[in-house]
């Protein structure tokens, strides 16, 4: 079984793949034309999925990275963080999905969940006015925050011994998933609440990495093909984190291995609730105006 999801992996996110390029091929002579030097988005694009390896939020971080530059359109933001991150979280599933054991019926439940949510949810966001698109990415820092404070504090239940989940906790987990699935196309980065519903229903901690990227490395690129359809995403950021952001996956999985990300956490928690802050100002500034 572990065979065919990761067949599944390559197949969902090359077609994702081979949608994308084929809408860059055809908008070439505008893809560079966009903001942003090349030498600064591959850079960055490796930075943000060397880090993003180890757990640390690349919806948050790039969300604040691209505000602060104005590298993209608010409204272009969401599908931005989707397809950005399509091909190097396929990378990193491939890469770390066969090495835990997890109940396969859990899995495969909770990715379907969550595939459904990111389904329907670009149909949403592009009709969203700026302001409510603001609002949203605002919480959704916010949340990033609390779970990475929370983390650092001891607040998150430590988890249990299972593998599996049956029954009510089940039903629980996939109703949470389809949700997470949905906001991951308002920038709301699903890792966290991710790995906090892991914990909170009793799964072994470890069973959070194989949940997480299996199910993002299915919602995501599905969500990403119906930004690019409606043409609500950055090109130029999307290519060069694909191609970077990739490479910093492995160079972290196969170099590096391991990252003490203590002091890092303090460090984003920080800057992810000044960019929140910042965000959520703007919206009750454009309401007074």
């Amino acid at each position: 079984m572990v065979k065919v999801l990761l067949a599944l992996i390559v197949l969902a996110n090359g077609i994702f793949a081979f949608r994308f390029f084929s809408d860059f091929i055809k908008h070439k002579a505008d893809v560079f034309k966009e903001s942003g030097s090349n030498a600064l988005l591959a850079v960055w694009g490796f930075i943000v999925f060397f880090l993003s390896t180890f757990g640390i939020s690349d919806f948050a971080l790039s969300t604040v990275f691209y505000r602060l530059r104005k590298l993209i359109d608010d409204t272009k933001l969401p599908g931005t963080l989707n397809t950005q991150c399509a091909i190097p979280v396929a990378v990193m599933a491939l890469a770390y999905i066969s090495t835990i054991s997890v109940d396969q019926t859990t899995l495969i439940l909770l990715i379907i969940s969550q595939m459904v949510g990111a389904y329907f949810g670009p149909r949403f966001v592009v009709k969203m006015p700026v302001k409510q698109i603001r609002a949203f990415m605002g919480f959704g820092l916010l949340t990033a925050a609390f779970f990475v404070l929370a983390g650092k504090f001891g607040i998150l239940p430590a988890g249990g011994e299972a593998v599996g989940l049956s029954g009510g906790k089940l039903i629980l987990g996939m109703v949470l998933l389809l949700v997470y699935g949905a906001l991951n196309n308002l920038g709301v980065g699903s890792y966290a609440p991710t790995m906090a519903t892991v914990y909170a229903l009793g799964l072994n901690p470890a069973i959070a990495f194989p949940v997480m990227m299996g199910a993002c490395t299915f919602s995501v690129p599905l969500g990403a093909m119906e930004f690019v359809r409606l043409d609500k995403y950055g090109r130029k950021i999307t290519f060069f984190c694909s191609v970077f952001g990739t490479l910093g996956v492995l160079a972290a999985v196969f170099i590096v291995k391991s990252l003490d990300t203590a002091m890092l956490q303090w460090v984003v928690a920080a800057v992810i609730m000044i960019a929140a802050i910042d965000l959520i100002h703007s919206v009750f500034k454009s309401s007074k105006a």
